[in-house]
């Protein structure tokens, strides 16, 4: 079955897996989608990814994290710009999640990255999810 929106259906694994409280999920693999793993690490939501070689695309393992009493460092991850509907912003337009409690990932011409380095870096970019 195709999917649209490969990243849409990446984030929703990451969630229902977080709901269903699994210590890992298996997303099809791309390198976009290895970014974006890539920064959930980096800020802490998620304890390590790998990717595992297939005769097809590949699979993104994903260990999701948890701390004391099984709560997910994840609370919620919403996608915001969509295939049919992109969201841009300049650096100085993106807001912070939550008042800095969350990311959001942005695509910029320097790679993927959160909000905190875009306006840093001064770089704009296509606003791809928030997570908190």
């Amino acid at each position: 079955m195709a999917i649209n929106d490969p990243i849409a259906d990446m984030l929703t694994r990451v969630r229902n897996a977080v709901k269903a409280n699994f210590s890992s999920v298996d997303i099809p693999g791309s390198k976009l989608k290895i970014e974006i793993a890539k920064v959930l690490k980096e800020e802490g939501y998620i304890k390590n990814y790998k990717f595992i070689k297939d005769t097809k695309q590949g699979v993104i393992r994903v260990y999701l994290k948890y701390g004391p009493g099984r709560n997910s460092a994840i609370f919620n991850i919403e996608r915001v710009s969509k295939p049919r509907r992109r969201i841009y912003s300049k650096s100085k337009d993106i807001k912070p999640v939550l008042n800095g409690m969350g990311i959001t990932v942005v695509s910029t011409s320097k790679g993927l990255m959160t909000d905190k380095k875009a306006r840093k870096e001064n770089l704009g970019g296509e606003i791809l999810c928030k997570v908190w």
